[in-house]
């Protein structure tokens, strides 16, 4: 194996939204069209059976959303695709950002009948950060939306990015005839019975199409035609280079619904997207992807992958060297040498031996407790620490008490192998190690019940807190007679201690009174 030419061949990228816009969607046809699947599946598959393939958690396919990221690898012209489909929804977009920092280069997929969502919004800002490539997909042209050139006009301004429009749409809902293709001077049709059963025509050198075919006749065609040109006196140039720094998306229109235009875009997405790039360690260093030395970081931790044997499964993402099956490698953290058997690829929930990989890749370590999520991995002597990944103040919080005090043991082995995945945090009382739950948003204390009955058997009674304001102090600095009714203390599941305040004005009158301690979102 070349080391050099696999990990150019690597392509590994998260697909971001609003929820509801149709993220899996797309991703269903990304891996129909790569021949990874023979039929594409829906979010909101309940009736036909058919969900989609990212979404494999039972929660998900009854619920109709995505709650979870899930990893998929495909092979597409040569290339090998990294797809990791990320929840839409807001309350789990912590599990978004970290995986943001696992990829090479983000798809933003956007509705194109309401435009660009607080969601999107937030997503586009944490990858915009990066300085990573994205590309925008501009969905649901099966259906009547905005005008392109407003949509095109809101992603400038409300983002910040210039944009770049590939192709253009001609008509919408019903009236959909096809894309005029800017990029691959051709249009690509939705009726090609019509049109000597050509599904693309080509474009002449002043961008019009043979008037021996019916599309040349269409008011559709002729406004599109209008728009492109308009676009290439008065738009942002094409420029590869712009897109590589994350400073111009390219644009697309069509149907992830029904697939239209899908095809197009995922091959221009191979062509300018990244392969894996240097990732900078704490200590300043930059690590080369085709670097000898095996390095990687995990960015997630699933429970219950496989309900037959409960298993819990640590992502990694390779940033550097090849992996072999068997390898052994240092865990940063702790100093303990692991050897990695067991190692998986993915596609959703279904998995194979990932026997090797390299850099770019992101592969399954099978864990019996050894990994955390921002964990470093190495080879050799030199210790290699990647920078920690996000994690988020709580603002909501629950306690949580087994309804069956015989299943103790089942409650405690849930709570301790979810709370690891990190969408939801632990803490206990300091006094009396009472339970309670800390999330971002009301629907992590669902997934997270549901969860607990049905992968671990163990019914829950929730008994809602309502808003607190996390603080977390050193040790040194703790005295437990500081607690009071306005300021719980608790200690999190690393045992250090935090404060859940009432509200601001408990925060403040704790601050006045103890000038000398100092709060800390986290620690």
């Amino acid at each position: 194996m070349n080391l050099n030419d696999e990990v150019a061949k690597r392509r590994t990228f998260a697909i971001i939204s609003h929820p509801d816009a149709g993220k899996t969607t797309i991703t269903e046809h990304l891996l129909l069209y790569s021949g990874a699947i023979r039929q594409a599946g829906t979010v909101k598959g309940k009736k036909t059976g058919k969900f989609a393939t990212s979404d494999w958690m039972a929660i998900e396919q009854q619920r109709g959303i995505s709650v979870t990221s899930s990893v998929m690898q495909v092979d597409y012209d040569g290339y090998q695709i990294n797809i990791v489909d990320t929840p839409g929804h807001e309350d789990f977009s912590e599990d978004t950002y970290r995986t943001l920092m696992a990829v090479d280069s983000a798809v933003m997929v956007i509705d194109s009948a309401k435009g660009i969502e607080p969601q999107t919004k937030r997503l586009f800002e944490v990858a915009s950060k990066r300085g990573i490539p994205i590309f925008t997909f501009m969905n649901k042209l099966d259906r009547v939306g905005r005008e392109p050139m407003d949509l095109i006009a809101e992603l400038e301004d409300v983002l910040g990015i210039d944009a770049y429009a590939m192709n253009w749409p001609m008509g919408m809902g019903k009236n959909l005839e096809g894309l005029y293709d800017i990029y691959n001077q051709r249009l690509e049709l939705t009726h090609p019975e019509d049109n000597g059963d050509y599904d693309y025509l080509p474009l002449d050198e002043n961008g019009e199409v043979s008037s021996n075919y019916a599309i040349a006749q269409s008011g559709y065609y002729q406004e599109a035609l209008e728009n492109a040109q308009l676009l290439k006196e008065a738009g942002n140039p094409f420029d590869a280079e712009a897109i590589q720094k994350g400073q111009l998306t390219p644009v697309f229109f069509g149907s992830a619904l029904t697939g239209f235009g899908v095809q197009t875009f995922l091959d221009a997405f191979v062509e300018f997207a990244p392969s894996p790039k240097p990732e900078e360690t704490v200590d300043g260093q930059l690590i080369d992807p085709t670097d000898d030395r095996l390095t990687g970081f995990i960015f997630k931790i699933q429970a219950n992958m496989d309900p037959r044997h409960r298993d819990r499964i640590a992502f990694v993402r390779l940033s550097s060297g090849a992996f072999h099956e068997g390898d052994e490698v240092v865990i940063e953290r702790t100093g303990k040498t692991v050897r990695l058997n067991n190692t998986t690829r993915f596609m959703a929930d279904s998995r194979e031996n990932a026997g090797e990989a390299v850099a770019g890749d992101i592969i399954g370590l099978y864990d019996t407790g050894n990994f955390q999520i921002s964990d470093s991995i190495y080879q050799g002597k030199e210790k290699i620490a990647f920078p920690p990944l996000p994690y988020f103040t709580p603002e909501m919080f629950m306690k949580v008490v087994p309804k069956n005090v015989m299943k103790q043991k089942s409650f405690h082995k849930g709570i301790e192998q979810l709370v690891q995945e990190g969408a939801i945090q632990l803490y206990k009382t300091w006094h009396t190690d009472e339970y309670i739950l800390g999330a971002v948003g009301q629907l992590q204390f669902e997934v997270f019940q549901y969860r607990l009955e049905n992968e671990y058997n163990s019914e829950v009674e929730m008994h809602p807190m309502g808003r607190k304001i996390a603080r977390w102090i050193d040790h040194e600095d703790l005295d437990p007679a500081m607690s009071s009714s306005r300021n719980l203390l608790c200690k999190d599941r690393f045992d250090q201690p935090v404060f859940l305040f009432e509200n601001e004005f408990a925060k403040n009158w704790f601050e006045q009174k103890y000038p000398d301690v100092s709060l800390k979102t986290l620690l």
